[in-house]
């Protein structure tokens, strides 16, 4: 679930693996997260993203570029929604998701991209 809120921040937790598993863009150059959501963006929108993940208290701050755009009703029957590639030279945030689901990037199932 994601609130979106006003001047470009979108607050977002993944609640399990699964899903973060589905939204994380590993081949995107420095890292990127999917969202799910109505909202609407433009691909370059810029927008802060606060970030959590699973059972972890701590949040991640981070500034996201629109990379990827998932229109409401496609055809692929993916979520609609916008990717967010991360801006900042520091990869706390990418490191952190690829420890979470380390074992499980190289794995064939279906993400919410591609």
């Amino acid at each position: 679930m994601s609130n979106a809120g006003s001047g470009g921040f979108l607050n977002h937790k993944f609640q399990d693996g699964a899903s973060l598993y589905a939204a994380y863009m590993p081949f995107v150059e420095d890292g990127a997260v999917f969202i799910a959501t109505h909202r609407q963006f433009n691909m370059g929108d810029e927008v802060f993203l606060a970030l959590s993940f699973l059972d972890d208290p701590q949040k991640f701050g981070v500034t996201g570029k629109v990379v990827w755009l998932t229109p409401r009703g496609a055809q692929t029957g993916k979520p609609a929604g916008a990717g967010f590639q991360f801006l900042e030279d520091d990869q706390n945030v990418k490191q952190h998701i690829e420890q979470l689901l380390t074992g499980t990037l190289s794995s064939a199932r279906p993400t919410h991209t591609l």
